[in-house]
């Protein structure tokens, strides 16, 4: 009895103890099931944020492929204008649209070491190589629109099944003709052409009167300056004010940028989307006034007049004839389609690829222009000299590198070919993006 008062309350004290420690465990055990569950609700949630971060990542730059394919599929214009559709008082093309924000960031630091946002899209890290590789190539006069990145080549292909000329080549190809033959080759087949008032319809239409003389060679050394970006900070000017003539395009400004492009114009030739659109001011602005004019717009491949004359790419004969009546004194010509076209065949004879069956850029026809009536030409900035950048134009910010390589224009293919026929020396390419081409007056071709 004695033992069992001694033994009973040590034995409750243990258990009350051994319940405590019970308790505590399985309070240990629940907190650490919690723990647990919070630990693996708060991954799934951070897995599907991560989840939705890379699908809106992947959506933005699906919608981004999409806005520059339609945006490259736009381009015209050497190469910055596009494909027409009739808006307002006049037949309106699309015009090539600057890059987004981030676009253009990107496109200015090409090159450089950058620290991208997450779910930011970087640019392809082959296309700057990419671009170089073909600058490389045209400064060898070896160069293939598979050396262009993949977004180019398939905006090339889509024009070539689009066809909107309906072109239809049937002359031979060749890709090594040397540089005398391609010389006699277009001294003979791009003989300048321009509108007069002995076809139909515009002999019906009352054109004699408007239509200025035939243009004909009149100067010795020439300099044909294009828009391109790389033109700046090349101090470029006073040697290209040194020739007898200055040709340059569209509406680009001298005035400001005079240390690179100098300040002298001659002639400028302007596609029909200067003289349609009002923002150009083609009839108040100083930069078209006091020089040479020729205007261009592509027929069909078929040479239709009465159908171009009809639909033009852009109205540009309204504004021709304002122009002609207003100011009879001042030199102003159309480039005959048939002209226009013939350059489009000669580039083509010069490679297998198939080009863009979209008529050649204004820097082309400008240079075989130039060509026709001078001695000597020199070409700035056609061909990229180590300043390539894909700034567009000079004058304005925007950047592509199909200004540079061609998406609507067959410009890759120009290019080689004036490479092919230039005299220039080496340095001169690279550092001033310089070719030197004769004039057809100094191209000897055996009868």
């Amino acid at each position: 009895m004695i033992l069992q008062d001694f033994l009973l309350p040590g034995l409750r004290h243990v258990m009350k103890q051994s319940a405590q420690l019970l308790l505590l465990a399985l309070l240990v055990w629940m907190l650490l099931l919690f723990a647990v569950f919070f630990y693996f609700t708060d991954s799934q949630v951070n897995q599907l944020h991560r989840t939705t971060s890379i699908f809106n990542s992947e959506s933005q730059h699906s919608t981004h492929v999409q806005r520059s394919s339609r945006a490259i599929m736009a381009s015209h214009n050497a190469p910055w204008a596009m494909f027409a559709e009739r808006r307002g008082p006049f037949q309106r093309k699309q015009v090539f649209q600057p890059p987004r924000a981030v676009e253009e960031f990107q496109f200015r630091n090409f090159g450089k070491r950058q620290k991208y946002r997450k779910n930011v899209m970087k640019p392809p890290e082959t296309e700057f190589s990419k671009t170089w590789s073909v600058v490389r190539g045209l400064w060898k006069g070896q160069v293939s629109s598979k050396l262009l990145g993949q977004r180019l080549q398939q905006a090339m292909k889509n024009y070539v099944l689009s066809n909107k000329y309906k072109v239809l080549y049937k002359g031979q190809r060749k890709a090594n003709n040397d540089r005398q033959e391609i010389l006699c080759q277009i001294k003979e087949q791009a003989q300048l052409r321009t509108l007069n008032s002995s076809e139909q319809p515009f002999a019906h239409l009352g054109f004699q009167p408007l239509v200025p003389p035939q243009l004909q060679q009149a100067y010795r050394t020439c300099a044909v300056v294009t828009s391109a970006g790389a033109i700046l900070k090349s101090s470029l000017g006073r040697e290209i004010d040194s020739h007898d003539a200055v040709l340059r395009f569209n509406a680009a400004p001298s005035k400001g940028y005079e240390k690179d492009v100098g300040s002298k114009t001659t002639i400028r030739i302007i596609n029909s989307q200067i003289l349609a659109n009002p923002q150009h001011r083609f009839n108040s602005s100083l930069i078209y006034k006091n020089i040479t004019l020729v205007a261009w717009d592509p027929a069909p491949y078929t040479i239709d007049l009465h159908k171009w004359y009809q639909n033009p790419d852009y109205d540009l004969f309204n504004p021709y004839i304002t122009q002609r009546k207003n100011f009879p004194e001042q030199p102003f010509y159309i480039l005959h389609p048939s002209f226009i076209w013939k350059l489009w065949d000669i580039v083509q004879s010069n490679t297998l690829e198939d080009i863009q069956p979209n008529p050649p850029s204004s820097g082309f026809i400008g240079i075989i222009l130039m060509m026709n009536l001078c001695e000597e030409v020199d070409v700035y900035e056609y061909i990229p000299s180590m300043r390539k950048t894909d700034l567009c134009h000079y004058h304005e910010k925007y950047y592509d590198a199909a200004c540079t390589f061609g998406a609507y224009h067959p410009l890759l293919y120009e290019k080689l070919l004036v490479k092919r026929m230039s005299t220039a020396f080496e340095q001169d390419l690279k550092k001033k993006g310089k070719v030197t081409l004769p004039g057809f007056s100094k191209i000897n071709c055996p009868l």
